[in-house]
């Protein structure tokens, strides 16, 4: 028997038992006449003691041996500890040593196996093994694991049936670009692997599943950031006979859930809000609502009052910035200097301080009579003591920057609380968007996403006028999940791929085994995905979802612990019927 306890369950109760535990040594305190050892599994840390006169002169050798990252095997008596450590959850006991065994020794570790680690990122990420040896990191993978089964508890109650699809799949032209897989059978044809399950969960609820899910790995091969990995895990749901409502409801539930489960915060009750009304009032269709600060457009009062800047501008938007009037130069040439990187973009900032007065003060004073800034104020609900931040010039850009510079304030004045979760749905998104580049519609979403029925009129006379039937569930400014309500009718879904571009042969090829499904009773359907490793992350109060991955990919999508990807032998290249030149 290797261990009768693990490391940290003893307690004061258990005083005096014979036990035998194992473990990794995390320390070694060498205090001439005791020797102290603290043994570490990954339920805790217990505290072995050596002392000279009463220790085994064997034992003593042995525990003279051993260095950090060593694998023993410890027996002896539990005693109470003289100097008690309150914070440790066995820091009330030792155990006396009365047999010591090393199991296996170690190299001393490329860094410290502590929460607070002197370790890197890449060189944590290279060896990832040992850096999951760390309480913090375990914990997030413990985290991560309580997620997944209150979810799989969730969706049993709910009466889903966990159902597995295929890995290798056909490639399809919709998307981010697809990780390939050379068939050595099939020369000159190849597998894909899938960025979701979207085409089979369809087919489920042909056969007639009804409620489908599965917490399925997805691959994308798309430019990375902090949470995006080239594989990723989803919770991939379906239902038929439903209406979006049915949908909403349903997973609404479903992260109230998983919020009380694992967490034990209760959520509200979901805002919502249009695709539209999102753009206009945060410039995101996934706007971070613990704060306020919606945009108010001012174009009224700010053009033609000989301001060029403003008076050429499609748009000009400011944000009212509660209790910030005693902002300096300093921190606003800063915001300045913020809003012109090239990440955002914007040409400049104007500001208004509304003094405590009455009065008010701005970079652009000689253009503007304090009557007029006194109406921008008002525009935007300002008080004494409040700030407006104004940008301007093309309507989608200006947005976006605005966006950007919302969600600093939010940060820089506390307002963006990790212990606070605030949940929205952003519904009726548009159904295509127009590609510049290759002069054609995209789905926004994917192409069978149902159009919003009382748009149909536009689908050949105007497309991008066209809505989806579709929702994104958005927390905290982060997207979470998304999806819609699927086309089920197939002449509706060859109208989808002409607006689309494709060519009946294109469709044909590319989704005719789908088609076809749908000529042999295709009930009402729809479905939602989710993010999990960014659910993990949320829940854990992290920004990059790879500290809840167990062996995650760098910036630069290699495994740097495996040397992944990596070139392969001649042969298998001539067994797959490639070639690099």
């Amino acid at each position: 028997m290797h261990r009768t306890h693990h490391c940290g369950e003893l307690r004061i109760e258990n005083k005096g038992e014979k036990v035998i535990l194992s473990g990794w040594v995390q320390r070694v305190r060498n205090k001439g006449g005791l020797l102290w050892i603290d043994l570490r599994d990954r339920y805790g840390i217990t505290q072995l003691l050596c002392e000279e006169g009463k220790t085994n002169e064997d034992i003593l050798k042995v525990a003279r041996k051993v260095g950090r990252e060593f694998v023993l095997q410890a027996k002896g008596e539990v005693l109470e500890r003289f100097s008690k450590n309150d914070k440790m959850a066995t820091g009330d006991v030792e155990i006396f040593l009365e047999e010591l065994n090393i199991l296996n020794a170690a190299k001393t570790p490329p860094f410290t196996i502590e929460d607070d680690t002197d370790g890197g990122e890449e060189l944590r990420m290279q060896y990832r093994y040992l850096d999951l040896r760390r309480p913090a990191v375990r914990e997030k993978l413990k985290l991560r694991h309580q997620l997944m089964q209150a979810t799989r508890r969730f969706m049993d109650g709910e009466g889903f049936l966990e159902v597995e699809t295929p890995v290798l799949i056909k490639s399809t032209p919709e998307g981010a670009r697809d990780f390939v897989v050379p068939s050595r059978v099939h020369e000159g044809e190849f597998y894909a692997l899938p960025q979701s399950p979207q085409t089979f969960k369809q087919l489920l609820m042909v056969s007639g599943f009804d409620k489908y899910f599965q917490i399925v790995k997805c691959f994308r091969d798309e430019d990375l950031r902090a949470d995006r990995q080239p594989e990723f895990t989803q919770i991939d749901c379906e239902m038929s006979f439903v209406e979006q409502e049915d949908i909403l409801n349903t997973f609404e539930e479903m992260v109230k859930y998983l919020f009380k489960e694992v967490k034990g915060v209760e959520i509200e009750d979901f805002e919502r809000m249009t695709y539209d009304q999102a753009m206009k009032l945060y410039g995101s269709d996934k706007p971070d609502i613990r704060f306020g600060m919606p945009f108010v457009e001012l174009n009224d009062q700010t053009q033609g009052k000989g301001f060029n800047v403003f008076d050429q501008a499609e748009l000009v938007v400011g944000i009212n910035v509660p209790s910030a009037s005693e902002y300096t130069r300093k921190q606003l040439d800063a915001l300045t200097e913020y809003v012109k990187r090239p990440q955002i973009g914007a040409k400049g900032l104007v500001y208004v301080k509304c003094n405590q007065d009455g009065s008010f003060k701005s970079s652009v004073d000689k253009f503007y009579s304090q009557d007029d800034l006194k109406a921008w104020a008002e525009a935007a609900e300002a008080k004494a003591g409040d700030l407006l931040l104004v940008l301007s010039g093309e309507i989608d850009h200006t947005r976006r920057a605005m966006n950007e510079l919302r969600l600093k304030m939010g940060s820089e004045l506390g307002l963006r609380d990790k212990n606070v979760f605030k949940p929205l749905w952003v519904l009726d998104f548009p159904l295509l968007e127009w590609d510049e580049e290759t002069k054609r519609f995209h789905a926004m979403h994917h192409p069978f996403t149902s159009p919003k029925l009382e748009d149909m009129e536009f689908i050949e006379s105007d497309p991008g006028r066209i809505r989806a039937n579709a929702y994104d569930m958005v927390i905290n400014g982060v997207e979470i999940g998304g999806g819609s309500i699927r086309i089920h009718d197939k002449s509706l879904q060859q109208k989808m791929f002409k607006a689309l571009g494709f060519t009946e042969e294109e469709a044909q090829k590319q989704f005719g085994f789908l088609m076809e499904a749908f000529e042999y009773g295709a009930p009402p359907h729809g479905g939602i995905a989710f993010g999990f490793d960014r659910l993990c992350a949320m829940f854990g109060g992290s920004d990059s979802i790879r500290d809840y991955i167990a062996f995650p990919k760098n910036n630069a999508g290699r495994d740097v612990m495996i040397d992944s990807p990596a070139t392969i032998s001649p042969e298998q290249l001539k067994e797959l019927h490639l070639s690099i030149k």
